[in-house]
């Protein structure tokens, strides 16, 4: 099943803004029309109980009231609103909504989330609070999951989470990123795969598949959280990286057969990617559901 929101793509935000916030509109219609997907589920908002799982609730408190500081806005890199808290808190709820579906039928899909940058009590490179992280903690919080990995390719290494999550033994954290990436201060995740620069898919298809088959074998996990960043791809203008178009199928493709092969439920959130070029951000975004069409099983 597919979660997604009109929201996601209603925010205001200054001109020239790095931020992409058209492509989930975009990407939500391309899908649309070339029948990538039938139907998406508007999401329920995700609860102050939920995020405070994870957050600082004077934080919290603050981001949903708008007295958040100068310094702490201009380090989140979005400007505050009321749309921003609204558009946040269906974010979230779409990732531990779709989670949940994911244990419950097999797989889905966030059209949004993958704020992996989000700390315990501060927002960081567009991210405000940690979507993954939070799903990961309800569900276990719910007695829905025992253990959960946070897979996360996203081309950043994903610090917030292995920040907020660090202390957590029925939680792993796995980031395959560019090393000299942001962000500049790494944290430390339970595995961390740090790529150089210009990294190309023979490589980084082995580094993943490698790294999938590591965690899952060791730490059996009952739910994957999977970041699908398309911030990898070759053209992104934030990457780094030189994977192909083919390649970030191919990455998709390994993520989903493994989950599907080991009858591991699996959520995916759409994470990172920056291109002006939008039409050609969709393209990245959309290799996910291309791999995911050839696998009907894994979708109710």
């Amino acid at each position: 099943m597919f979660f997604y929101h009109p929201l996601y793509s209603q925010l205001d935000l200054p001109q020239h803004h790095r931020f992409p916030i058209n492509k989930y509109a975009q990407l939500h219609t391309r899908l649309i029309q070339k029948r990538l997907i039938k139907k998406a589920i508007h999401p329920n908002k995700a609860t102050l109980d939920q995020i405070t799982l994870c957050h600082d609730k004077n934080y919290v408190a603050n981001f949903i009231n708008g007295t958040l500081d100068d310094k702490t806005i201009k380090k989140m890199g979005v400007p505050w609103s009321t749309a921003l808290v609204e558009r946040t808190l269906y974010s979230i709820g779409a990732s531990i909504e779709a989670a949940t579906y994911a244990l419950d039928h097999g797989a889905a899909v966030n059209l949004s989330g993958g704020y992996h940058h989000a700390h315990h009590d501060f927002g960081a490179g567009f991210c405000i609070f940690n979507d993954l992280a939070i799903a990961a903690c309800a569900l276990i919080e719910q007695g829905r999951a025992g253990k959960v990995v946070i897979f996360d390719c996203d081309v950043h290494q994903g610090d917030g989470t292995a920040a907020i999550l660090g202390e957590r033994a029925d939680v792993t954290t796995c980031s395959i990123h560019c090393e000299y990436n942001f962000p500049r201060s790494k944290a430390i995740s339970d595995y961390d795969f740090a790529l150089p620069s210009k990294t190309q898919d023979q490589t980084y298809l082995e580094t993943v598949t490698q790294a999938l088959n590591l965690v899952c074998r060791i730490h059996q996990p009952d739910l994957l959280l999977y970041n699908a960043g398309a911030d990898i791809f070759t053209k992104d203008e934030l990457g780094m990286f030189d994977i192909s178009l083919e390649g970030v199928q191919m990455r998709d493709k390994i993520v989903i057969e493994y989950c599907q092969q080991n009858a591991l439920p699996l959520m995916a959130a759409m994470g990172g990617g920056y291109q002006r070029d939008l039409s050609q951000l969709i393209d990245v975004h959309e290799q996910f559901f291309i791999a995911l069409i050839n696998k009907p099983a894994m979708i109710v």
